[in-house]
C-alpha cells in the first residue's frame, strides 16, 4: 500500500487542529500521554478482543450507541470489526474509543492517536459507521484514514518538536532509531513520520515488508510489501517505481541476517522525464518486518561508449 499525501489546504486543517489539542495540554514535552489527550477532549476508551467472538459480542451488545443503525442492528459493529479487521474504532456518539486489547501495547498507542484523530477533525463525525453513501466508496475510505493517520503522526510526534530534531539529523536509519525512543512511538511510525515530513526537499522513499531472504510461505511477489512511503519531494519528481522492481533491488543487496543492518547500496531510479538518478538504499531487520530507506544522492552519469 503507497501512502496517500494529503493536499496542502487539508493538511494545514488538520495541523490547526492538532495544535489547538496540545496548546489545550500546555505544549508538553515528549512523550505525549494519551490519557492527558482524553481528559483535555472528554474522551473514553474500552477493549474488545478480536479473537474471543463471545468477548466482542458481549461488548458490543452493551454499546448504547445513539444511533437508528446501531438501536436496530446491534450486531452492526461487530459485523465491521469482523469484516474489515479494525483494530480499533472510534464511536462519535458516545466519544468513545475502542481498541482490540489482543494488539501490543506499542500498536495499541498508535491506533488510539489514529482514532483521537477521527474524534478531533470535526469533518469526520458525519463520516463514521457508514452513515453517508460517500464514506462507503474505498476512495473516500482511504482519504479519511489518511486524515486519520497524520493527525496521529502530529499529534504524537508533537508537530515541529519532531521536525526540527529529525531535520538536523542526516537521513539515515540510524537517525531515525535515535528519534525513535524520545517521543515514545514505534520505529515504522517514526519511520514513516521521517520521510513524510523531514527534509522535504529530498526525495527518499520508505519499505516495509518481509525479510528478502526469509520470506513466508504466503508471499505475494506482485504485493512484495505492506507499506511504500513516498516523500513530498520523492512524489513530484519521481514516478512510483514498480514494487517488483523495487522488491528486486532490496534483495540484490540483503543479507541473510534475521535482525540488525541487512546491507546498503546505491540503486538508479527514473524521474518523470526518464533520467535517471542514483539513490542509497539501506535496509534494516527488526526479526519481524525489513524496513529499507532510499535517499537521493545524485543524478546518474550515463557512460557513452565510442
Amino acid at each position: 500500500m503507497r501512502n496517500i499525501l494529503l493536499s496542502r489546504p487539508t493538511a494545514t486543517d488538520v495541523e490547526s487542529q492538532v495544535r489547538k489539542v496540545l496548546r489545550g495540554l500546555g505544549n508538553p514535552e515528549p512523550p505525549l500521554k494519551l490519557e492527558d489527550v482524553r481528559a483535555l477532549l472528554r474522551l473514553d476508551r474500552g477493549y474488545y478482543s478480536t479473537r474471543n467472538d463471545g468477548f466482542l459480542r458481549e461488548k458490543v451488545s452493551r454499546l448504547a450507541v445513539a444511533g437508528a443503525q446501531i438501536i436496530e442492528r446491534p450486531t452492526l459493529l461487530f459485523d465491521a470489526v469482523r469484516k474489515f479487521d479494525l483494530r480499533a474504532l472510534y464511536l462519535p456518539d458516545r466519544r468513545r474509543i475502542l481498541l482490540d486489547e489482543t494488539q501490543p501495547t506499542p500498536k495499541q498507542r498508535w491506533n488510539e492517536a489514529h482514532e483521537i484523530g477521527h474524534s478531533i477533525l470535526p469533518w469526520h463525525a458525519d463520516l463514521m459507521l457508514g452513515d453517508h453513501e460517500q464514506s462507503l466508496t474505498p476512495g473516500c475510505h482511504a482519504q479519511i484514514e489518511a486524515e486519520a493517520n497524520y493527525t496521529a503522526g502530529q499529534l504524537l510526534f508533537l508537530q515541529d518538536r519532531f521536525l526540527t530534531a529529525a531535520n538536523d539529523s542526516t537521513p539515515t536509519l540510524d537517525a531515525v532509531r535515535a528519534l525513535k525512543s524520545g517521543f515514545g512511538n514505534t520505529y515504522t511510525t517514526t519511520f514513516w513520520r521521517f520521510i513524510e515530513g523531514a527534509h522535504t526537499d529530498l526525495p527518499m522513499i520508505g519499505l516495509i515488508g518481509p525479510h528478502p531472504r526469509r520470506l513466508p510461505a504466503n508471499f505475494n511477489v506482485s504485493d512484495p510489501f505492506r507499506y511504500v512511503i513516498e516523500s513530498p519531494a520523492f512524489v513530484e519528481t519521481f514516478k512510483s517505481v514498480a514494487v517488483a522492481d523495487l522488491h528486486r533491488a532490496v534483495s540484490s543487496y540483503c543479507g541473510g541476517q534475521r535482525a540488525g543492518p541487512l546491507g546498503a547500496a546505491e540503486i538508479v531510479l527514473t524521474d518523470r522525464n526518464g533520467d535517471g538518478h542514483v539513490f542509497h538504499f539501506e535496509s534494516f531487520g527488526n526479526t519481524y518486518d525489513c524496513l529499507t530507506l532510499a535517499v537521493y544522492r545524485r543524478r546518474h552519469a550515463r557512460v557513452v561508449g565510442f
